[in-house]
């Protein structure tokens, strides 16, 4: 008989620190994905990293991509299993903020790392028409409001994955003189940009680069 009731008391024990581990789980309770630690000039080779393995992909709740890009986000997901949208998103400002400095500063190099084909030309055909007219941009990224995942496709081994931003700017042009032609550095411009990244999903580089640009509708 004692050793009934111990045993009973052992498995009351047990089942108790069962409960008080298994039965509070809500259902959220997924790993989140650790934001990037973006230094202050970040390596140009690497705009936007890639997530952890395993790591998985948002919900229709999440506040972070519209809802018309999910069945994309999960197509990518599928075929990335390292794809996580959080952990791009904070990639995708860095390489926003990354892309404009480069543009303003007219550096040819780093462009050239972080975006491709036609949008590269033309951020190059903008500076040098830039130089040819002796103007120097004097911009500042002031902050970015709001950065959204719109769209989001898989073509082929092609990833390809449209953010939103909404970002406050302060511009002013000067001459070579530094004497200012236009704009004005104590009034930021609110600009809505939507830019587009892809990615061979394939690929061992984890690195999306910027393929397409336009201003928000």
């Amino acid at each position: 008989m004692p050793e009934i009731i111990i045993l009973a008391m052992v498995f009351l024990f047990v089942a108790l620190r069962l409960w008080s581990v298994l039965g509070r789980r809500t259902g959220h309770e997924q790993p989140i994905a650790k934001p990037i630690e973006t230094p202050s000039r970040p390596s140009p080779a690497t705009p936007l990293p890639g997530a952890d393995a395993g790591a998985q992909p948002q919900t229709l709740a999440d506040p972070l991509i519209e809802p018309g890009a999910m069945t994309g986000i999960r197509a990518i997901s599928d075929a990335d299993r390292s794809f996580d949208a959080a952990r791009f998103l904070e990639g995708a400002k860095a390489a926003y903020r990354m892309i404009l400095e480069a543009f303003w500063r007219g550096d040819r190099d780093e462009l050239e790392r972080l975006a491709d084909g036609d949008v590269r030309d033309a951020f190059g055909q903008a500076i040098t028409a830039r130089e040819e007219a002796r103007h120097v941009l004097d911009n500042r990224l002031v902050s970015i409001e709001r950065a959204v995942i719109d769209k989001a496709r898989l073509s082929g081994q092609m990833a390809y994955v449209t953010v939103r931003f909404d970002a406050d700017i302060a511009a002013v042009t000067r001459d070579t003189d530094g004497n200012v032609v236009a704009g004005s550095l104590t009034d930021a411009v609110p600009t809505h940009d939507v830019w587009t990244f892809g990615r061979h999903v394939g690929a061992s580089d984890p690195n999306w680069i910027l393929v397409e640009t336009d201003e928000a509708a």
